[in-house]
């Protein structure tokens, strides 16, 4: 087990805060990936997403969350198995659900955020967004369903009321907007696969088990398009924008910028 201090060595191995590569350059001939997290962090933050998508400085990466991946990689093997046998998981029937896991022969590439992912070019940019989805499921009629994983542990009952999870809901509805531009039909609700691990048990024995529900969301992909367009404008400009009326990043820079003068 790492000490906190190593943990932190271990992280700072992977954070360049004067990044040359992977830069915003209007002029290059090269393609220029813009994920969907990065999208988010424009509308969270216009300066941050500048300095970092365009000059090389990106926002210190948070602490991974292991016991996340193992879940989503553990959902993502169940759900393959029914995948291949072209039949619809249980919790899906459960929940009313008429779909099985969408069995294509991209499905590894749409999963694969890092390296590959779901894409678009925008039309007279040298600009392509990316997303990485966790799940498809298609309906009898052919009509795609975005699905998402998430784990947490709560004891109270999981829901997608909280004003922080907008960003799961954007999530969404920047998938639904990218496979609808790679020309698949794909319905407006999408899914949440939600596990909440159990700290109900008397005792731990080594096992975590966890109570998964299913949520729909109902996506509104309409707001997608322009808010690219308008982080594009912001990496053209030569003017560092404006910050983030909430951006904690940018409020500590200035509060240490006092003491810096």
């Amino acid at each position: 087990m790492k000490t906190n201090g190593n943990l932190i060595n271990y992280m700072s191995q992977y954070y360049n805060p004067n990044r040359k590569k992977n830069l915003y350059d209007k002029s290059s001939k090269d393609i220029f990936r813009l994920s969907r997290g990065k999208i988010d962090n424009f509308l969270s933050c216009p300066r941050c997403f500048y300095l970092d998508r365009k000059l090389g400085v990106a926002q210190p990466p948070g602490y991974p969350f292991s016991l996340n991946t193992a879940v989503d990689k553990l959902l993502k093997k169940e759900f393959d198995i029914h995948r291949a046998d072209g039949t619809t998981h249980p919790l899906m029937k459960e929940y009313g659900i008429e779909a099985v896991p969408l069995d294509h022969e991209k499905i590894d590439e749409w999963r694969d955020s890092l390296r590959a992912g779901i894409t678009f070019k925008i039309a007279d940019e040298n600009i392509v967004i990316t997303g990485g989805v966790d799940d498809v499921w298609v309906k009898p009629d052919g009509e795609f369903i975005i699905v998402d994983y998430k784990a947490t542990s709560k004891e109270e009952e999981v829901t997608l009321d909280a004003e922080w999870q907008g960003g799961y809901k954007r999530q969404m509805e920047i998938y639904q907007w990218l496979f609808r531009k790679n020309g698949f039909k794909v319905s407006d609700t999408g899914y949440f696969v939600y596990c909440n691990g159990n700290t109900d048990k008397k005792a731990f024995d080594a096992r975590l088990e966890f109570d998964i529900k299913i949520l729909p969301y109902t996506g509104d992909s309409s707001w997608v398009e322009q808010t690219i367009l308008d982080s594009i404008e912001c990496l053209k400009s030569n003017q560092l924008p404006d910050s983030g009326q909430d951006c904690d990043f940018c409020k500590y820079r200035e509060a240490v910028r006092v003491f810096e003068k």
